[in-house]
């Protein structure tokens, strides 16, 4: 009898300890959540009056688009940089634009399938208000160079120009590469510099539970009176769809891209991102946080640096959902039928090159709306329609937009690294940190305590510096 007492005791001491690990491990994650369940209690209750609570949660907005400018250019110059040749980043590049217009393709057939079964534009009645005045944008054609390149170097110092800053990410990156021993120096600046202001993240993520508590606490309280009327149903339809898709095509994708192991570790990595997305309505201020979370999924550090933030610019799954649901109802309140072949392709067409066009920031969406507009046709007085039901659904899309943009890195890394690309990315980070340490060693004691260092003992320390680092970055 005595003997049964240890016994049964072991697993329930077992249990409790796994239980203070995952919550030590998942305390950062859980208390953003909590922030943001927060948040929008309050705007649920208290209504437009929760807008007092703003002014702290737009700190956490500035403090991270301050941030993401010179996190993402240092991220995709050094990835670019350090690439052992031109071949790995045209295979990167060809890989993302392969998974953005496949995925983006998805999303915008499955929002044409709900639309079908559902019928939510039907006997729509809505009057059309007259608009703002609204600047001319130029042809397309200036548009789309406008979003590669701007005509002054103090333009790229602007999330608005994310793109075009990419662009000169890429070149300055190549440069380097391209100087060999004359561009290490550089090179190394580059690597320092991404280093620091990914630690950077890490402080300013500490005020996220509160900064991203106030702010969604403000949008639901703005946001409440805009669900009712002629809308209400294309927005019944398009949460749903969204949450579908995000539980039920991430899954499959992380699942395609790495397994059983690949699917655990996106979900168990992707909450900081989810929560920051959702809460500031920005794939841009959702970049950090997305950075992070790849590099503990594993994803190569050249993939992940160069695909998560062009990802936040033009691959927008999010976005295409609400594109198709955008086109869908101005067809219905027109009069015209949506549900032709040739109208069904171009709007998934439409769907995927405005999302293209959007920027990452919140209420991006507009460039994109009014593309919609121009190419079908519709009058001025259309636009404020669908940038009601953009505004609306502006959180749940970017966080699927934000996402989805993790779950293609994983499946880039699949195309070009293999099925164990997992365990390759980790090998690599854990000899670039055992190397690390041995330089630093070398530097400060001698040449031969760097080649200590550099062996098993090193390379233990080195996992122990990573292993402590997860922690920090978790909060």
């Amino acid at each position: 009898m005595s003997s049964a007492r240890p016994s049964g005791s072991a697993p329930s001491s077992a249990s409790g300890s796994r239980f203070r690990t995952a919550l030590r491990n998942y305390r950062f994650p859980l208390a953003i959540l909590t922030g943001v369940v927060i948040g929008a209690i309050i705007g649920l209750v208290f209504g437009e009056r929760a807008a007092v609570l703003k002014p702290l949660g737009t700190v956490f907005i500035n403090m991270m688009f301050t941030l993401v400018v010179p996190l993402v250019f240092l991220s995709i110059a050094s990835a670019v940089a350090g690439m052992q040749s031109a071949k790995r980043l045209g295979g990167i590049l060809g890989g993302m634009m392969g998974v953005f217009l496949a995925t983006g393709a998805v999303a915008s057939v499955l929002m044409i399938a709900a639309l079908w079964i559902f019928k939510p534009t039907e006997g729509l009645d809505i009057a059309l208000p007259e608009p703002e005045a609204v600047e001319d944008p130029g042809s397309l054609g200036d548009q789309i160079v406008s979003t590669f390149v701007v005509d002054d170097f103090s333009k790229l110092l602007s999330a608005e120009n994310m793109l075009a800053l990419i662009v000169f990410a890429i070149l300055v990156g190549f440069a380097t590469s391209s100087l060999g021993a004359k561009g290490k120096p550089f090179n190394d600046f580059l690597q320092s510099g991404s280093e620091v202001f990914l630690r950077f993240t890490s402080l300013i993520m500490y005020y996220a539970p509160i900064g991203l508590g106030a702010y969604f606490a403000s949008l639901i309280g703005e946001l409440g009176p805009q669900l009712v009327g002629g809308y209400l149903r294309a927005f019944l339809v398009y949460f749903p769809v969204s949450i579908g898709y995000f539980l039920i095509a991430f899954s499959l994708y992380a699942f395609l891209a790495g397994g059983r192991r690949g699917f655990t570790a996106f979900w168990k990595n992707i909450i900081e991102p989810l929560a920051v997305s959702v809460g500031t309505s920005s794939s841009v201020a959702a970049i950090p946080a997305n950075l992070r979370a790849g590099k503990r999924i594993g994803v190569p550090r050249d993939v992940r640096e160069t695909i998560i933030p062009i990802g936040a610019t033009i691959h927008m799954e999010g976005s295409c959902l609400s594109a198709i649901l955008k086109i869908a109802f101005l067809f219905a309140i027109f009069e015209r039928d949506f549900f032709t072949p040739g109208t069904l392709l171009t709007a998934i067409g439409f769907a995927l090159l405005s999302g293209m066009v959007m920027a990452g920031i919140p209420s991006g969406g507009f460039i994109g709306e009014l593309m919609i507009i121009t190419l079908y046709g519709f009058p001025p007085a259309a636009l404020p329609v669908i940038q009601i039901i953009g505004t609306v659904v502006d959180a749940p899309a970017t966080t699927v937009n934000a996402v989805g943009d993790q779950s293609s890195s994983m499946l880039v890394a699949r195309i070009l690294d293999g099925k164990d690309w997992m365990e390759k990315t980790k090998a690599a980070e854990a000899a670039e940190d055992a190397a690390a340490e041995a330089a630093v060693a070398g530097a400060g004691a001698g040449g031969s305590v760097g080649v200590a260092a550099a062996g098993p003992e090193g390379t233990e320390n080195a996992a122990v510096s990573g292993s402590e680092e997860k922690g920090t970055d978790r909060g």
